[in-house]
């Protein structure tokens, strides 16, 4: 077959390509093309990142466009910025077009699709296949969710040959399933979003701990084309629900089936900001509480698209009458976007007491002892958390074999001990402990012997062991997200720790105690062949510290999808063993380095508190 044999990535003889344009500074603002100026073909595996916000323009194919020619215009159109992927459907032939549902699926692979032809099919005349081949890394599905998945990558491509109005012309009749891109065009093209929803109440608590419980909202991380009117893309996605995966630990205000009404093409602010958002009939059922809702749900979740500017959004009938009206600023009223700035951040000093020290990374003030027998060194730390409303700490022993409780703004003596462990090795027994956002506790007890997960009431009730179904490996952190509905854990198997992401399930159990599963499990830093530390770092962000295979020791942000967002990097730390972040974004990193406890403010480099120390915390 000549040349065409084998093109690796994309094709360098492109004749059907795509085109850069740039609209004066606002490159990424441009909505039309533009009659005057240059304009150039690109090699989507070529763009540097210096133009990841550059608009691109696919072409649609030249008459005289070879097959190999339509299997490469055709993928450079995927990564074009191209509504409805209109030029790409220009590739195809009619009914491959009407069968193609490019939003039902993306893959990423790690270079972009490699193209073989294959010889023995290609024998036969007016008839071409070529086999897409790669090495996947995720796919985002219909509901656009991202998911790690991991694998190699192949694909078979038909095209077929057609009488043209100037002779015979080369047109796919069998495309790839959705979108086939590499990692590089993906992360150009698309955006993260975090979608809003209310964590459903845990089944089998007791009445009382439920009483005036307010559910806290649960981010629901989805993917949109950053250039192809997002706002009107993640109205409709919140609306639609959340996704399979976060669907049974979550509830929404928006009525089953209410969506947009028919006819809505775009939604746009007003010079006010006010985003109007018309319903179909079914969201006529909704009363003005629920109407607050919803309206919460959205103005949280387009705080997560800075582009929106949007400020008040107003839901109407299907009639176009008004349903209700929210601001921003009433919408933390309604339902609080986020946990609470905590005070303090703590750790356990070299005397092995717990010690607190200003959350603003700016004070002058050193740590200091909490108050109570944590802070009075009555009994020596290895580990500590502190309750999320900053009352309570649990710690653990020296030698990890027992689990206290105590107030650390009152004096007292020690609760407990409340668990002890049969582990044999200082190094096995409990991990450090994490508190829920109900002031509940959890703490993995790693005696090899009797590996469990353990959840106690309030810090102080009758332990329940959390069952763990799709566990492999043994569990050594635990750290629960501010929602109550995520749970983040470090797994060994084989000698190699990896972090996992799982949803927390209840039921009702027995004797009045809660039935209570881990389930869902997600690998949330693949590309990491060894995980050392982590903590949440925000509604839907851990921060991570690990190594990948044969690399040094490195930190990054992950998303709770196993999504890495690009652009936060952070400053190199040597010999991290723990880390320590807030929820609130806003707070600084904490770290137990080879420099002893050290933090990180924004815009800073590490700073050393004190030379020696352990286990640095944030409440939770």
């Amino acid at each position: 077959m000549g040349g065409e044999g084998q093109i690796r990535g994309r094709a360098r003889r492109l004749r059907a390509g795509l085109v850069l344009v740039a609209c004066g500074t606002l490159i990424a603002g441009c909505a039309s093309m533009p009659d005057e100026g240059n304009m150039k073909k690109v090699d989507a595996s070529q763009r540097p990142d210096s133009q990841s916000q550059v608009r691109v323009y696919a072409m649609p194919p030249p008459e005289d466009a070879g097959a190999v020619d339509i299997v490469q215009g055709f993928l450079e159109a995927l990564t074009s910025d191209d509504p409805d992927f209109a030029i790409a459907r220009k590739y195809l032939t009619n009914k491959a077009s009407r069968n193609w549902h490019p939003e039902r699926s993306t893959t990423v692979l790690a270079d972009g699709p490699n193209t073989v032809a294959d010889n023995v099919a290609n024998s036969n005349e007016g008839e071409r296949t070529y086999s897409l081949t790669g090495r996947r890394l995720a796919t985002v599905n219909e509901q656009r969710a991202y998911r790690p998945d991991s694998g190699n990558f192949k694909q078979a491509i038909h095209l077929k040959q057609l009488n043209g109005s100037n002779g015979p012309v080369w047109r796919i009749d069998s495309p790839p399933a959705g979108v086939v891109l590499g990692e590089s065009d993906f992360e150009r093209n698309y955006q993260a979003v975090n979608k809003y929803y209310f964590a459903s109440p845990p089944k089998g608590l007791s009445g009382a701990r439920q009483v005036g419980t307010q559910p806290g909202l649960v981010a629901d991380p989805i993917y949109v084309r950053q250039r192809i009117d997002p706002l009107t893309e993640t109205v409709k996605a919140l609306l639609e629900g959340p996704s399979n995966r976060l669907d049974p630990a979550v509830r929404t205000a928006v009525p089953m089936g209410a969506g947009l009404a028919s006819g809505t093409k775009s939604l746009t602010p007003d010079d006010k900001n006010k985003l109007v958002v018309p319903l179909n009939a079914r969201g006529d059922s909704l009363v003005h509480e629920q109407c607050k809702q919803v309206a919460a749900q959205l103005l949280h979740t387009l705080q997560d698209l800075p582009s929106s500017g949007v400020e008040q959004v107003e839901l109407q009938q299907k009639d176009g009458s008004p349903l209700c009206v929210l601001g921003k600023d009433r919408a933390e009223t309604v339902v609080p976007h986020g946990a609470d700035l905590p005070a303090y951040q703590y750790f356990v000093d070299d005397k092995r007491r717990l010690v607190r020290m200003p959350g603003n990374a700016g004070s002058d003030a050193g740590p200091e002892p909490v108050t109570g027998p944590f802070g009075d060194g009555e009994q020596p730390l290895r580990s500590a958390a502190v309750s999320r409303d900053e009352e309570r700490a649990a710690g653990v022993s020296l030698d990890g074999r027992r689990l206290f409780t105590a107030s650390v703004v009152s004096k007292g003596s020690l609760d407990g001990p409340k668990l002890r462990s049969r582990a044999k090795s200082e190094k096995d027994g409990f991990s450090t402990p994490s508190w829920d956002g109900r002031g509940d506790l959890w703490v993995a007890d790693r005696d090899p012997q009797r590996p469990r997960l353990l959840w106690l009431a309030a810090g102080t009730g009758e332990p329940v062991q959390v069952r763990v179904p799709d566990l492999d490996g043994r569990i050594e952190a635990v750290r629960v997200a501010a929602d109550g509905v995520r749970v983040a854990l470090l797994v060994r198997k084989d000698g190699k720790t990896s972090l996992r992401i799982g949803l927390i399930e209840w039921a009702e159990g027995k004797g009045g105690q809660p039935d209570i599963s881990v389930v869902e499990l997600l690998e949330a830093a693949p590309q990491m062949e060894e995980v050392t530390a982590m903590s949440w770092a925000g509604l839907s962000r851990l921060v991570v510290v690990g190594r990948e295979s044969g690399g040094v020791q490195q930190m990054r942000y992950v998303q709770c999808d196993g999504s890495a967002r690009t652009g936060a990097t952070l400053p190199g730390l040597t010999g991290v063993k723990e880390i320590a972040a807030s929820e609130d974004e806003r707070q600084p990193l904490v770290a137990h380095s080879d420099d002893g406890i050290v933090r990180l403010p924004s815009g800073a480099q590490w700073q050393t508190v004190v030379k020696e120390g352990r286990t640095p915390v944030y409440p939770g």
